[in-house]
This record gives C-alpha cells, structure tokens and sequence, in this order.
C-alpha cells in the first residue's frame, strides 16, 4: 500500500483532495496533526516517509517544500505554479499527446496544470500540432470562473453575510495582461505569443469556461471548422475529456454545468466564417483537485478515473 502526504490540506485545492483520498482504500493517507502542520521538521518527516508528496501551496512556499525532500524515491506532485514551465518536470495533462500519460507514470515530479491554462491548452494544442493554427498567430481568449479559484480569502469574500455589491455581478481581473498562467499557455501549446486573456469571476462557488473566439482568416489554408472538430474528436477519446457538439440548453452554455465534476468537455460553436472554441469544467475539477487525483492514479498504476466523478 503506497503512502501519500498532502502537504497544504488546509487549503481550498488540498482540503478537497484530502477528502477523496480519506475514501480510498488502496493507500495510506500521512496527517499531521494541526498543531504542527506548518512544522518543517514534522512536513519533512511526512514529505519523505511518502510514496508521493502532493503539494497544495503557494508558488513560493512549494519552492520552499522541494528542498525538504532528500531521497530520491519521493513522488512529487505540484499544485502550484511553481514549476509548470521547468523542463525538469512533467506537465499533469494526461490527454496532451499519446506520450504524456507514460511520462507521468515514470516521473518523478508532476506539475499539475492551471484551472485556466488547462482548459486553454486543450483547446489549442492539437489545433497547433496539426498545423491548423499557425504558432504565430495571436490569439485572444477570455474565461469565466467560480470564486473557488481565488482561494479561502476569496471565498470568505463572496460567502460573507453582507456580500459587498461589486461582487454580485463578473469582474474582470488581470488587467496588467500578466496572469501567472500565461508562461504554461504558451510553453504547452507551442504558440510564440501569450493570448491576450481575460479572466472574469462571478458570484458562483465553482465551475469554468475558457473561450477563444477565431475567423476562418485565423486557420491555415486548407482548413475549415470541420476539421478543427475531427481533430477534437480524434484527439480525445477518454472518459476525462470528451468533444460534445450538440448542446440543450436553449441557446446558452453554463458555466456551472460540470460543477463538482473531474471531466471537461470541448465544443465549436459558431460558423464558417466565425466561430468559439469552448472547454467547459470545474476550476476545482479537472481544474486543480481532479487533476491531481488523475495524475496520482496513472502513478499507482491504477484505473485512471478512479474516484473521478465523470
């Protein structure tokens, strides 16, 4: 039975993770006790008496935590942004490519990706690897997400008794055009340009939507919408991800629709000459602690969505 630590439990993405992992059977959840959970001489106990060390911190503070570990049998997987863009570790997307999925079997160190960049990554990647968007095109993107991904004091702001009234309509935020996810954007896709993105959150616990919206002047020659669809449909064949083109919900798509789900769905909507790339799933989900536990799974050699709610 392998044993896992989750160094950060405290924490939105950690605290939801330590409760599915509390469920499982096949491994061996370390604890320490509240009282010393900042400790660093009982978290470097638990990160190296570990099989795998998943870390739920801070850029910075994980940074910190990696200095910790001293064997060379340790697991680590990285919430963070720390190291998504470092060449040394391998980037949590199982559905990447055919090869991603045996390389983070094998790894040693995981990054898991960002709510954000995951959902953008998967729309663009395989357009750029099929040669159906040029790696210099500029692209533009805007997301929508659920105030959960802004963390305990982002939640305590849109949970409190008197919710301020700003915060009962969407904000945009990222105004300077430097959201910390952009660096994995680009690294992931191959583009040579960061999007022009706009995150906006809302009044909602949980759920997300990534958007790009594209002309046909935007696709290489010798393309059309239907073969930027073929290409979802064939490059993604699992139960996590999956291309969806119909949808019933009178003429809207929302946000909150994989609420509490681990899964992301990929649609076109739109024309010929102009049209939306869309993921759909939970910043929590397939966003943060749902991808975790996928990664965590390829590693124990066990069914991949095992305690994934698809």
């Amino acid at each position: 039975m392998k044993s896992v630590f989750i160094d950060g439990s405290s924490g939105t993405t950690g605290l939801r993770l330590k409760n599915r992992l509390e469920q499982r059977k096949d491994i061996k959840l370390i604890n320490i006790d509240e009282k010393y959970r900042k400790d660093i001489s009982y978290r470097k106990e638990a990160i190296n008496k570990s099989d795998i060390t998943i870390l739920c911190l801070p850029d910075e503070a994980s940074k910190e935590a990696i200095k910790l570990l001293d064997n060379d049998n340790t697991v680590i997987m990285d919430t963070s942004t720390a190291h998504r863009t470092n060449k040394d570790w391998v980037y949590g997307l199982p559905q990447l490519n055919n090869e991603q999925k045996e390389k983070i079997r094998t790894s040693k160190k995981i990054a898991i990706p960002g709510c954000h960049a995951c959902g953008f990554i998967s729309l663009v990647y395989p357009l750029v690897y099929n040669k159906i968007i040029d790696s210099e095109e500029n692209i533009s993107c805007f997301s929508i997400t659920g105030y959960s991904g802004g963390g305990k004091s982002m939640i305590e702001e849109y949970e409190k008794e008197n919710l301020d009234d700003l915060l009962k309509a969407p904000r945009l935020y990222a105004l300077e055009q430097q959201h910390k996810h952009l660096k994995e954007m680009i690294y992931k896709t191959g583009l040579k340009n960061p999007p022009i993105f706009s995150p906006i959150v809302s009044n909602f616990y949980s759920g997300m939507q990534v958007v790009i919206n594209l002309s046909k002047n935007q696709i290489n020659k010798g393309f059309s919408i239907y073969d930027i669809i073929n290409t979802y449909k064939n490059h993604y064949k699992d139960e996590v991800i999956q291309y969806k083109q119909e949808h019933n919900e009178n003429g809207f798509l929302s946000t909150a629709y994989l609420s509490n789900k681990d899964s992301m769905q990929i649609t076109l909507q739109g024309n010929e000459e102009r049209f939306s790339l869309i993921a759909r799933y939970d910043n929590l989900g397939k966003g943060a602690s749902g991808s975790a536990l996928e990664c965590l799974n390829i590693v124990l050699g066990v069914e991949q969505t095992l305690g994934l709610e698809l």
